[in-house]
Formats: structure tokens, sequence, C-alpha cells
């Protein structure tokens, strides 16, 4: 493939990535872009994740984009569902065809001179680099590793002699009927397979470290399905939208001020589902809700499997793997067939792209995040990041906003460089993610920072970033516009000069 040019690079083809191109197709239909897609299809992490009951954690009508409304009597889908939006979407917009799939992109290096990215890329298939450039680069690529998934050094997992697997490389053709199964892990991905494998498994055991909260959440949108009935479907996904983007806000806010309440009934939910016999220690997590992020489970499908027996809740430490099996701390042993980790993901920003900044290595962990969205001294430039206790796409929505604002003010004011400057000596640094959770904790040094105060701060507060990304002025004294000459302007500059 040819070298080529666009106004926006757009680096990834999931749900932001796509999103973003929308964005651009509606709000700058005079700018050109192109999408760089490491896999073959559509999807991102909705076409990479394909282990059994994959599903949204968040409801679809605030996982949806705000400009195309999610149909489906589902409030909580299941993977195919959304890749299936998502490819709908990119077709509906004339976004397919834009896509570059099977390119990997390795490298992006700025240079003022010529106010352009240069984007190298590697054909996953003939392992040839391509390069694009373009005057701004968008990062949609999500906050994990793609190749590989977070795996504990297990003690004695060699000795293993069942099937061990990470849920982020599920094998097309493993039969677990009659098998025993036990999946380590209790977080988003744990609390989905648990439930979802009793269909055919003999048991299923769900071996954790210490608890998860867990809410049960309504599969399907009763007052949606009402209001269909005589309601356009773009203002019934409005009223959903709103409503539980409202509801998200303030179920956060309220463990945030009263995290001993909501702690209350979060366990009075899960013990009346689960039975008052039930040990709820298993439930019942020495942090507070929302420290870490919380686990929704559709119409409470885990604790009816629970309670009827066809599957099981372990809280210990892994003290060995065996032959059959593993062997707990207390000297307990669980047999296996197939063992599953899920024990998280591996953050990578960016994708692991190395970025460069006028022939300089850029260290992003050096750098300040503005408005979550950009970072500090690396010019025309941005990354999309949705929240961690709302849905993604919430942000992601309104981050593309934002980027068509900021683009047409260069258009208008004839700017060719955009540069957040971080020139505030009273803004203290603190980790870009404040969340306990095991996967973010081990992955902060490869991170960002954060600051004390606007727009350096991460707000995780959707009234707050609409208002902010939405209204408020592009120019606002921390974002450096600039227009640089042209190299071939200062050679012919430089010229003159000379021949004066």
């Amino acid at each position: 493939m040819p070298s080529k040019h666009v106004d926006v690079l757009i680096i990834g083809a999931g749900l932001s990535g796509v999103g973003a191109a929308c964005h651009l197709t509606m709000q700058c239909p005079d700018k050109t872009f192109a999408l760089l897609e490491g896999r073959d299809a559509i999807g991102g992490t909705w076409d990479l994740f394909r282990y059994p009951g994959i599903r949204s954690d968040s409801d679809m009508y605030t996982l949806g984009y705000s400009f195309k409304p999610w149909t489906n009597e589902k409030a909580i889908a299941d993977g195919e569902s959304i890749r299936n939006y998502i490819c709908e979407t990119a077709d509906e917009y004339n976004v397919t065809d834009k896509i570059h799939f099977g390119h990997m992109v390795e490298s992006a290096e700025w240079s003022t001179e010529d106010a352009t990215w240069t984007v190298t890329a590697r054909n996953k298939k003939t392992r040839r680099k391509t390069t694009f450039t373009c005057n701004f680069l968008l990062s949609c690529t999500g906050y994990y590793n793609y190749e590989a998934g977070y795996t504990p050094d297990f003690p004695g997992k060699d000795n293993y002699q069942g099937t061990f697997i990470h849920p982020q490389h599920w094998p097309e053709d493993l039969d677990y009927s009659g098998k025993k199964v036990v999946v380590i892990g209790s977080g988003a991905t744990a609390v989905t397979l648990v439930p979802a494998m009793t269909d055919k498994a003999a048991h299923v055991t769900m071996l954790q470290r210490s608890p998860t909260y867990v809410a049960t959440v309504p599969e399907k949108d009763a007052i949606s399905k009402q209001l269909r009935r005589f309601l356009p479907e773009k203002v019934v996904y409005r009223l959903a939208r709103t409503r539980n983007v409202g509801l998200q806000m303030f179920v956060y806010k309220l463990s945030k001020k009263q995290p001993k309440l909501v702690r209350k009934l979060l366990l009075k939910q899960a013990q009346m589902q689960l039975g008052k016999d039930f040990d709820m220690s298993h439930f019942s997590p020495s942090y507070n809700p929302w420290d870490e992020r919380l686990c929704a489970v559709p119409d409470g499908d885990l604790f009816k499997v629970l309670r009827k027996g066809k599957a099981s809740v372990v809280t210990d430490h892994i003290d060995t793997f065996t032959e059959n099996g593993i062997r707990l701390k207390s000297g307990q042993e669980l047999e296996a067939d197939i063992v599953i980790s899920a024990t998280g993901l591996d953050l990578k920003l960016l994708g692991g792209t190395q970025i460069k900044v006028d022939g300089q290595p850029f260290d992003i962990t050096q750098a300040t995040a503005y408005r979550a969205l950009m970072l500090s001294d690396v010019p025309n430039a941005a990354m999309i990041f949705g929240y961690t206790n709302a849905s993604w796409t919430l942000k992601a929505d309104i981050s593309c906003e934002y980027i068509c604002r900021l683009l047409k003010h260069m258009d208008k004011t004839g700017t060719r460089q955009c540069t957040p400057r971080m020139n505030d000596a009273s803004v203290v640094e603190s980790p870009f993610l404040d969340m306990q959770s095991g996967y973010i904790q081990r992955a902060a040094g490869r991170f960002p920072k954060q600051g004390s105060k606007a727009p350096w701060k991460v707000q995780q507060n959707y009234a707050f970033d609409l208002a902010q990304l939405r209204y408020t002025k592009v120019d606002d004294g921390v974002m450096e516009f600039s227009n640089p000459a042209p190299a071939t302007a200062r050679r012919s500059r430089a010229a003159l000069k000379a021949s004066a």
C-alpha cells in the first residue's frame, strides 16, 4: 500500500476509533481521515474477546454512541451484538472503506517544521513497513495490550496436566462439557465466565484471593420497552441514556460520600439472592465501593448459579498447582480439568507506539494529561480514554466533539500547531488513574500524570467533562496555538538572505 497523507489519522478501529471517524464525518466533513487497525476486523475489544458469555458490563444506552441509538432490547448486551453494532455504524457513516486492516503502528514522529506526524506501520501479513502522514494524530487503541493479558507466575504451573487458558486467548475448539472448571479471579471477566460455563461444565469454581463488590442489574430495560410503543426510537434512546448517566453518577457519588451505606445495600442485595445460609465473606471486600470497579451481573445470573449449586466460590491463596488442579494455602485442593486465569489485563497506552517530537524520543510517563485527552508538550495529538466509573463511550463521544472543535478553531485562525503547555507551578502531580485495582497499580509507571486542578485533573465526572469539553473556550490560555513556517519557506528565506 503506498504512503498517503490525511488530515486526521486514527489508530484503532474499535468502539472508540469508529466513533471518532463518525464524529469527523458529521462535524468536519472537509477533513480527510484514515484508520489503521492492527487486527483484521472491526470491533477492538469486542472482536478480540470470544470467551463464553462475553458481554458489556455497562448498559448499552450509555456504552452506545450518542448519535446511534441502541435498539436491541437487551441493555446488557453480548459481545457479538456489540460487534455488529460497531460494524453497522461504520457502514452507515462510510467509515469501513477508510480502514487499513492488518497495520500495526510502531512509531509516530512529529515535525514542527512540517507541522506533520509521520506514522510508521508494519503490515501484519507482508511484514513490510508503510508510512502515513497526517496533521493530527488520534490514538483510539484503548489501554491494554492486545497481544497478551496478565498472568501471574503461579508456583508449580508446569506440573499441571490439565488445560490452562487466559480468556484473552480463548480456544475456538474448547469443549468443557462435563469438565471441572476453576476460574481464577473475581473481576468482570470471572463473574461473566462462571455463570456462562455452567450450561455444560460439571461444576465451576471461582477462586479469588479477595472478594469484589457485585451488583445485580437488569438485562433488559423495561421502561424503554414500554416507551417504544409510542415514542420514536431516538427519543427513547436519549431518555434512557440521560436516565442511566444520572444513575451511574449518583451511585458513584453516593459510594464516595457514604461508603458504609452503599456497602450495606450491595451486600444486602447479594444476600437476598444467595440465600440466608450463604457465607457472605465471599462477597464482602475489605475496601470501599468504587475504590475498585464495581462488577455488574445481569439479572443476578452469578448469584443464581451459586444458589443452585452449579458453581461455588472459594476465597483463598494459591500454594501451588498440582498435576490435577490447585492446592491452596489452607491445604484444600481443587481438582480441575480446566483452569482459566481471569487475572486481568496488561495495560499499554497508545498501543505501545514509540513517540518522537522533533527527533527526540518522548517519554509519556513524564507528561501530564490535558483534559485526560492530550499530553503536555505533544502537538496535534490526542488519545481517547474513557471512564473507569461509567461507560467508556460517554467520555469518548465528548472527547471527539472537543477534537472537532479544536480542528475547526485551528482552521478558523489559520494555525497549524496546538500544544498543551504545563506552565502552572502550583499544579501538583499525581497518578493518572486513582484506583486500587491490581491491574491499575501494576501499570502506574507506564502512564502519564494528572494534575491537581483543571484542565490537568482527570475528573471521572461526565457532567463536568461535558461542560468543559463541549462549551468552554478552546483557546483557554493553556493550549498554545502556533503557526511555524513550513520548512520550504524557511529554506527559501535562508537562500534569499545568503544571496543578498
